[in-house]
């Protein structure tokens, strides 16, 4: 049986790693926004992402920008799925930022703009540790919190 400092004790965890997955949703929104517009600027202005001879890109600019576009609303939609704190977006958010990882290192090795690709890479790792290491301890908060917002 707990005692009430061992029951405080886990409460308190438990909403210091709900606060991390709270953390890992704004920062799929914000990836979201940045993919978003990192698209957005590849489609409206071709030639702001300069390629020279030696980089390796498959597609032209303005379809990675298509990719880019779209792919930033499903990280967005990931995060908002994970604010309610169900398992399934849990799942989908840790696909979608490694994904995004592997996508924004291609990016990373393809253009002369590399804050981008390192934002990207940077903000879903800090996702994925959030996701991965405390999720049964803080999943139950989270989905108590979503239900008391409705």
């Amino acid at each position: 049986r707990q005692t009430s400092a061992e029951r405080s004790a886990a409460v308190a965890g438990s909403e210091t790693w709900a606060g991390w997955i709270r953390l890992g949703a704004i920062l799929m929104l914000i990836i979201g926004m940045i993919d978003f517009f990192q698209g957005l600027i590849a489609i409206i202005r071709g030639g702001y992402y300069t390629l020279t001879p030696n980089q390796i890109i498959l597609v032209d600019t303005r379809t990675w920008g298509w990719v880019m576009l779209f792919w930033g609303i499903i990280v967005g939609a990931a995060g908002w799925g994970l604010t309610l704190g169900a398992n399934w977006a849990r799942w989908f958010t840790i696909v979608a930022a490694s994904l995004n990882i592997i996508l924004q290192l291609g990016f990373l090795g393809s253009t002369n703009h590399t804050l981008w690709a390192l934002t990207g890479v940077s903000l879903s790792a800090v996702v994925l540790y959030g996701l991965i290491v405390h999720w049964d301890e803080a999943s139950e908060t989270i989905r108590r919190m979503a239900e008391s917002r409705m």
